[in-house]
């Protein structure tokens, strides 16, 4: 049998014990394995699987009755999935679309910019994937990759990302102003919790594909992550758009979290208030629920 490539084997252990904080490291290394890492995280176990599963089905069945109202009353329905690598926006994204029809919801996960669109005005290929009526979209990553990573990388100018900023309130006031349901979810893991999720795609054949080169080399930019995420919430939280913020250590509760939310602002037909209530308020809230002693939204 053919070997598996596992192009950065050894790569996320080696920073792991000849760069990561010292705390960080000794986190890491002591946890068990559903240990929650963040120290201010407010469950110190992952949730039973079994209860997680006896939690999902219910809302799996919310979300098909969603799904029919869409369909059948033409709404315009816009999820956005941002978060830093490994917070789980593709395991939520899954939870999902396993249940629907990918002719009513659909996922666009955007490749790296071709030359043609590098040219483009920034938000056209975006705009090119908006849904039609009858349609959900799911953006796992969307354009706020020119606020974060795009920044932090130095794969755009600052002068590009502050035409960004400046762009971005009136591109989403006027999805909003046009009957675009426009969700905007955040999912935020720790530092420790996010090197041990690269720990084992690192060392799992059938994981590692996950692994990218910027994965491994974002490793070292934790405070530039940080920083550039402070203003993007400081740009973008705004009335029209607000941000929900959900705290992942625990990616079961992380995934119920998001379908309450996504599930909780709509009233469609049939709805199960019994099944449908607010998600836990511990880990998901406004940004202020991310680092409050960064980020301050006034309440």
């Amino acid at each position: 049998m053919t070997e598996i490539p596992m192009p950065f084997a050894g790569q996320v252990t080696a920073f792991l014990e000849e760069h990561a904080p010292t705390d960080i490291r000794h986190t890491v290394e002591d946890a068990r394995k559903r240990d929650t890492l963040a120290g201010n995280y407010p469950y110190p176990r992952w949730m039973k699987k079994s209860e997680y599963q006896d939690a999902l089905k219910p809302l799996q069945f919310e979300l098909v009755k969603l799904q029919h109202w869409i369909d059948k009353t033409g709404q315009r329905v816009i999820v956005i999935f941002e978060g830093r690598d490994t917070a789980g926006k593709s395991g939520a994204i899954n939870r999902i679309t396993e249940v629907t029809n990918h002719r009513t919801v659909r996922v666009v996960a955007l490749p790296r910019p071709t030359d043609r669109q590098m040219r483009e005005w920034f938000f056209q290929r975006y705009v090119e994937r908006l849904p039609a009526g009858g349609e959900m979209v799911l953006f796992d990553r969307s354009w706020y990759n020119r606020a974060v990573i795009d920044h932090v990388f130095g794969f755009c100018t600052p002068e590009q990302r502050a035409r960004f900023f400046l762009q971005l309130p009136d591109f989403e006031r006027i999805l909003v102003g046009d009957g675009v349901h426009l969700i905007k979810i955040w999912l935020n893991v720790s530092r420790a919790e996010q090197l041990r999720r690269l720990l084992a795609r690192e060392g799992n054949p059938m994981r590692h594909w996950k692994l990218s080169r910027m994965d491994i080399e974002g490793l070292g930019k934790w405070d530039s992550y940080t920083h550039a995420i402070t203003e993007t919430f400081e740009r973008s939280h705004t009335v029209t758009a607000p941000w929900t913020v959900i705290r992942a250590e625990d990616k079961y509760r992380a995934r119920l979290a998001v379908l309450q939310t996504i599930l909780g602002l709509f009233q469609y037909p049939h709805k199960n208030s019994s099944v449908v209530t607010p998600p836990d308020p511990q880990i998901c809230g406004t940004p202020a629920i991310w680092e409050p002693e960064l980020w301050d939204d006034g309440s």
